[in-house]
């Protein structure tokens, strides 16, 4: 069953935490991004992680080894379920945090590699990669592969290319989507986008919702609907 993560990226600390609190009832694992991170730092985790609540930790690192190791580190150490890092940090980058955070930590956290984010298309996908001969599609698959040699427990990837993905690195290799979104909602500034029920059905493990539910009016019944759209593609 595809599990709903809620993206509770809120401006304030004192939003995040009422926000959290109208939802906790219907929500077991919040994420929170790197914009909601440097204003509120770990007090945010701790909040979550004091309601009994998941935490995935959406910074993206990518430096050097030492430096990603380090944060990835002070992730563990906060208690968080889930963090990510950039799959295009390279392999050594990749088997260094597995190693140094499954060595120092006898409780180990879902470690994601961060494929091509979701806000990108194949014509941005190629302005940045100056026209290579892989498609998005394949450069996606390749992360994984690489993400998953380098001992990652899954990736973060669009609806679009997990059934891919779990062909290649198997179906126990988690896959995390974001740009998912309702049939009538806007799509904001993602690119690459599907519904809650086709990436259930392709095989995710895990979708992140935020704009949709956290601007809703009555963000419960829009997390109703996007379990109920869940369980129709399972």
């Amino acid at each position: 069953m595809t599990e709903l993560i809620v993206a509770a990226n809120l401006q304030t600390f004192k939003e995040f935490a009422a926000f959290v609190r109208k939802t906790k009832d219907h929500v077991d694992c919040y994420k929170i991004d790197s914009g909601f991170f440097t204003h509120q730092g770990p007090d945010a985790v701790k909040f979550l992680k004091d309601l009994g609540k998941k935490v995935f930790l959406d910074l993206k690192f990518h430096d050097i080894p030492s430096t990603v190791v380090r944060a990835a580190l002070g992730c563990a150490a906060m208690g968080v379920d889930m963090f990510n890092v950039h799959a295009m940090g390279g392999f050594d980058m990749m088997e260094a945090v597995v190693k140094e955070v499954w060595r120092l930590h006898e409780r180990r956290p879902i470690i994601l590699g961060v494929t091509i984010l979701t806000s990108i298309d194949e014509a941005a996908f190629r302005d940045l990669f100056g026209s290579p001969e892989n498609s998005l599609a394949e450069h996606v698959l390749l992360l994984a592969r690489l993400a998953k040699s380098a001992g990652l427990s899954g990736v973060v990837a669009s609806a679009n290319e997990i059934e891919d993905i779990k062909k290649t690195c198997g179906d126990d290799f988690i896959v995390v989507t974001p740009g998912i979104r309702l049939p009538e909602e806007d799509t904001g500034d993602q690119a690459r986008v599907n519904t809650p029920a086709a990436a259930a059905k392709a095989g995710a493990d895990f979708i992140v919702v935020g704009r949709p539910i956290l601007k809703a009016s009555d963000p419960i019944a829009v997390i109703k609907r996007y379990k109920q759209e869940l369980s129709s593609g399972k």
